[in-house]
């Protein structure tokens, strides 16, 4: 198995992620920042969290497979969320669940950071998922 994840005893629990990851392969995969656009350009679900969180991720997805991984060989994951509070969370897990099942993401996910900022690169982009994955 290239990557473990696991959540040792003694660590917070329950997360919806495991809380580290051990990678024993020798190609790392960077996906750089996706956001919820069509290859097109054309924005996808404006002023939607959830909807924006799951095509984000399907982003994600599509650059793992051009590279030859999949969510399986992520070592972990990095959401980027414009004006984050935490009421927000039921939203963003509304979008992690909509599109799990289609895109292979494990449950737990890997390990993952959730980091609220002020904007991102246009106003009505609202999350950015980063993936590093590392394959044998």
């Amino acid at each position: 198995m290239t990557v473990q994840h696991l959540t040792p005893a003694g660590m917070l629990q329950p997360v919806p992620y495991h809380h580290v990851a051990v990678g024993t392969g020798t190609k790392h995969v960077h996906v750089s920042g996706q956001i919820a656009r069509r290859a097109d350009g054309t924005p996808v679900a404006p002023g939607d969290l959830a909807g924006q969180v799951a095509q984000a991720l399907r982003n994600t997805a599509i650059g793992l497979a051009g590279a030859g991984a999949t969510f399986a060989d992520v070592l972990r994951l990095t959401f980027y969320v414009t004006q984050w509070a935490p009421e927000k969370i039921g939203d963003f897990m509304t979008g992690v669940e909509a599109v799990a099942g289609e895109i292979g993401l494990p449950a737990p996910l890997p390990p993952a950071s959730l980091i609220g900022v002020e904007y991102l690169f246009e106003p009505d982009v609202l999350v950015e998922v980063e993936a590093t994955a590392l394959l044998d």
